[in-house]
């Protein structure tokens, strides 16, 4: 910039190349700011519509990535922290169930917060068709990931089934056919007398009650196979069916596993000798069949006389069939049997009996008994009966109750019919 050479007071703006002549310019245009260098020239490339459009690509890639990276985090997050189920619960997996579905009702049960979270947890660790069917037990606040490594891992929850020695096959299918946990319905035909094992079997929710009687019947005769194999060579049985029906007499005779084989061993050698076996239970089954005797029926000193194909007071051997099912000990002590003479037992009024050889000492054996019953009985009547009061002494009993001397001067067996359940 450079001063007016008129001298007039005006400034002005040399041309750049010096050859034109000075411009005069006034105040206000001198002091407004002079355009600077313009921009260059967008290339034609910049401008096409392809790199437009892969710009924006790129740019969408970029958000999705960012995006997909924050769902990955947070979903992460919530399929591992603690679930919102304070109490936790049990929760069944029916076979051949989609991950799809068992998400939808974990959520609906309160057991995860998101079904989708969930499902798309189980397919990022690839076990989409790892989870198995059962019964589970969730944990409190257990969390989508330990939900998914417990249905992964098939531990579901266990049901217990027991049948405990000396059960008739229908009570024993009865406690099939009351347990709730169970599926499906009893088989319309029966297993045998004695063909079911006494056992306590692990079962998981939805089993079937067919399932359950099956392996029961399963195992009795294995075990039955088993122990007939071992016997001792001189037993006077004709075949594994009176081995069975032998050992549920034992069975029902005795809970005390310290003189099941002795009392298998009198049974044995009456029958060698060929004298009756005189078992009270045997009476007992073949007034009630499977269905047992009522707890508060007694037996009376009639029902020994009745005949029926199970009474042995009355019938000569073995009864048809088993009268209950028999355990593995009750099997052991018939196949292998206590080396004694006896040929009679009675009960000692604690829970076990007393044995004997001969008719005499059995008869005293049973006279004591008596004598003990007698005394519970008094001691009984005297605590319950109130002062002045003389009961029913003036009613003549026309059949009481067996008083565990039955017979007992004639060699009975037991001696023992009203202890007999």
């Amino acid at each position: 910039m450079t001063t007016n050479p008129a001298g007039n007071g005006e400034v002005g703006q040399r041309p750049a190349n010096n050859t034109g002549p000075i411009v005069p310019k006034t105040a206000s245009e001198a002091l407004r700011p002079e355009a600077g260098t313009p921009p260059p020239k967008r290339s034609r490339a910049s401008r096409s519509q392809v790199v437009v459009f892969m710009n924006f690509v790129i740019s969408l890639v970029m958000l999705m990535v960012l995006a997909a990276g924050a769902a990955l985090y947070f979903g992460k997050q919530e399929f591992t922290e603690p679930g919102p189920s304070a109490n936790g619960d049990t929760f069944l997996v029916k076979p051949n169930t989609g991950v799809q579905d068992i998400a939808d009702q974990l959520e609906r049960r309160g057991l995860i917060s998101d079904a989708r979270v969930f499902r798309l947890g189980v397919r990022a660790f690839g076990n989409d068709s790892a989870l198995k069917a059962g019964e589970y037990e969730i944990k409190p606040r257990a969390s989508m990931r330990d939900i998914m490594e417990l249905l992964k891992s098939g531990k579901s929850v266990m049901y217990s089934l027991t049948i405990p020695e000396g059960l008739t096959v229908e009570q024993a299918l009865q406690r099939i056919a009351d347990e709730p946990a169970l599926s499906g319905d009893m088989p319309a035909t029966t297993p045998p007398e004695g063909s079911v094992a006494t056992d306590t079997l692990r079962f998981t929710r939805g089993a079937t009650r067919q399932q359950m009687i099956d392996k029961l019947v399963a195992d009795q005769k294995k075990l039955v196979d088993e122990v007939w194999q071992r016997r001792a060579p001189d037993l006077p049985l004709a075949n594994i069916e009176d081995f069975v029906t032998l050992a549920s007499i034992v069975e029902k005779e005795t809970g005390k596993g310290d003189e099941r084989s002795r009392v298998a061993a009198v049974f044995l050698n009456r029958l060698a000798k060929g004298m009756r076996l005189q078992s009270d239970p045997t009476i007992i089954y073949g007034l009630f069949g499977g269905k047992g005797k009522p707890a508060d029926r007694p037996i009376y000193q009639s029902d020994i006389q009745k005949q029926t194909p199970y009474n042995t007071y009355m019938i000569n051997g073995l009864p048809p069939t088993p009268i209950a099912n028999p355990g593995r000990a009750a099997l052991e002590a018939v196949a292998n049997p206590s080396k004694t003479d006896d040929l009679y037992f009675v009960a000692d009024g604690t829970g076990g009996h007393v044995f004997a050889a001969t008719l005499d000492e059995h008869n005293e054996n049973v006279a004591r008994y008596r004598a003990l019953q007698k005394k519970q009985a008094d001691d009984a009547a005297k605590a319950a009966a109130p002062a002045g009061a003389n009961g029913n002494a003036d009613k003549p009993a026309t059949d009481k109750p067996a008083d565990g001397s039955t017979g007992g001067d004639n060699g009975d067996a037991g001696g023992d019919a009203g202890d007999a359940q």
